[in-house]
């Protein structure tokens, strides 16, 4: 890594935290490769993730999203973004902690709702309420997001070019963990 930094750094967080972009920003900040599990599942797969999920479920796909995510925390030197639910599985938490620096993109759920309102490739946004179901999945989630990560960084609000400049910045200053309330 640039700036005397070793490993790799994977990006965790809920839909619409700005994985994907703010990924490829500080991939190029770093000097490392960039890759989104998501994107690495369909090239795989070859179909999109709302097919996997109408054809194997939820389950299904969560197994392939392991195998990936095993796979990729495995390659030296790259910026990876997770899918949201990435941290479900403990084997998946265990092992981007033990392979790489986890950073934590948090998003309130009203950001995320905007973020994600005008996409349709959400399989489980299709439902009367998406608020609802944001809400529901961050009650879930976003213990696993802190337990898992070594920063957390807030994106509401913000542009993709800052939040990935305060995660280069706080990284080569040793990546000191948050302290949590």
């Amino acid at each position: 890594m640039a700036d005397g930094l070793a490993g790799s750094v994977f990006l965790v967080g809920p839909m619409g935290a700005g994985k994907t972009a703010v990924g490829r920003r500080l991939a190029r900040l770093l000097g490392l490769r960039f890759v989104d599990s998501d994107e690495a599942i369909v090239s795989r797969t070859g179909v999109d993730i709302a097919y996997i999920f109408e054809k194997e479920g939820e389950a299904g796909f969560r197994q392939r999203e392991r195998d990936a995510i095993d796979a990729l925390t495995r390659e030296p030197g790259l910026v990876l973004a997770t899918g949201g639910g990435a941290v479900l599985l403990p084997e998946n938490r265990e092992r981007l902690a033990a392979r790489g620096t986890v950073v934590y993109l948090e998003a309130s759920v009203a950001q995320q709702l905007a973020r994600t309102r005008r996409g349709t490739h959400r399989p489980l946004l299709r439902t009367a309420d998406p608020a609802a179901r944001l809400a529901e999945l961050m009650a879930v989630r976003e213990p696993l997001y802190r337990e898992v990560a070594r920063l957390v960084v807030p994106t509401d609000g913000r542009k993709v070019a800052a939040v990935a400049s305060e995660i280069a910045r706080r990284l080569s200053a040793g990546a000191v963990p948050e302290q949590q309330a």
